[in-house]
């Protein structure tokens, strides 16, 4: 009790010292945040819930927070959408303000630690993380989007060709679709190795988070339409069609190679595009037991992020949360550049990737079980 009555005097001292300034805007955005924070989706029990990132240490549950924020009667009565699509939708009408309202609140409060600091506010390494949005419309893949990963799977001579020849003419982005519940998974679980398979591989990729519907979007303004940055794991299956060996009449299988549950890794949060620097000029870092296998800066890009976003708006009408992963560096488990021989994952291994400013995932590579052999008897 005494705790819940000293977190309504801090919010009631911090909300009427700036109760002149919390008007919300209708087209949102204004004010700004005491700091930089990330957006993820977390559960401790029951449901999952949106929860703000600060220092990415600390998780305030963005439902709970708001909810005691309206008992004060200076703050604005902003309600809070219960999941990350319903926050990326609304983002611009109000809830970017009310996060602001919320990070300022608990910062300048001294609510982060120490008895002031309420239930709803928890370490991250107790909650756990699940992937950000759950789950997007469609997640669109940039395919061989890197100079030096278009190649990589060639002879190191054949491989400067390549990368030549699309310096020269670096054509039409190649998107391909890639599943979202099933294959989209959180940090921490398992990757999941399917039976019979085993040239399974992997791409560290940025992940870029729609924010609001684009379609027919010029590169030049694509920047509004994107919401913030996360990562994406583009897991790949490198064994060609079940049963057939070698190029089929169909070409590549993209179902096959890129479909399988658990294949698209997301997170560990989102960084809004606000508190994010240049995405064409960021380190991209995947080991695999602790050996580093990608190494690489998304400057090495073929088509920049908003030629992505123009290209793919001009196919089909992005939604907010949809989710487009901009290319793969050199360094996959199939490469013949990088190293002399070609790694694919096995049961057990654990991957780790980073991309800078956004954060973390890891993984354990898990052999799916053999199915169990059943009588014909009945």
């Amino acid at each position: 009790m005494r705790r819940v009555m000293t977190t309504l005097l801090v919010l009631v001292a911090v909300f009427s010292v700036a109760a002149g300034s919390l008007s919300v805007d209708a087209q949102g955005g204004g004010g700004t945040a005491a700091e930089p924070f990330k957006l993820g989706t977390f559960r401790t029990t029951g449901q999952p819930f949106v929860g703000i990132v600060l220092k990415d240490s600390i998780v305030v549950d963005v439902g709970a927070a708001n909810a005691e924020l309206l008992m004060n009667p200076h703050a604005p009565k902003v309600q809070m959408p219960a999941d990350m699509l319903g926050i990326i939708s609304a983002y611009e009408y109000g809830v970017q303000r009310r996060l602001y309202d919320i990070v300022n609140w608990v910062v300048r409060g001294n609510m982060l630690s120490g008895d002031r600091r309420p239930v709803w506010v928890h370490d991250v390494a107790k909650v756990r993380t699940l992937a950000p949005i759950l789950y997007p419309t469609k997640m669109l893949n940039a395919a061989a989007n890197y100079y030096a990963h278009a190649g990589e799977a060639s002879s190191p001579e054949e491989a400067k060709k390549i990368e030549a020849n699309l310096r020269k003419n670096r054509g039409t982005p190649y998107l391909f679709l890639k599943p979202t519940v099933g294959a989209i998974i959180g940090n921490g679980d398992d990757f999941i190795i399917p039976k019979g398979r085993d040239r399974i591989d992997w791409e560290c990729e940025i992940g870029v988070v729609i924010g609001k519907p684009a379609k027919y979007v010029p590169a030049a303004q694509a920047k509004d339409y994107i919401f913030g940055y996360t990562i994406a794991l583009d897991m790949s299956d490198r064994g060609g069609r079940p049963g057939e060996q070698g190029q089929t009449r169909f070409g590549t299988d993209w179902y096959v190679g890129k479909g399988h549950d658990t294949f698209a890794p997301m997170g560990p949060w989102i960084v809004p595009k606000e508190f994010y620097g240049d995405p064409q000029n960021v380190r991209q870092l995947l080991t695999v037991n602790g050996k580093p296998m990608q190494d690489a800066r998304s400057t090495d890009m073929i088509h920049t992020i908003p030629e992505l976003i123009e290209f793919g708006s001009s196919i089909m009408t992005l939604f907010p949360g949809d989710v487009i992963a901009a290319g793969s560096p050199a360094g996959t488990g199939m490469s013949r550049t990088v190293r002399t021989e070609q790694v694919f994952l096995k049961d057990g291994d654990k991957i780790v990737a980073s991309i800078d400013g956004i954060g973390t995932l890891t993984h354990t590579a898990k052999a799916e079980p053999a199915a169990p052999v059943t009588s014909s008897r009945q």
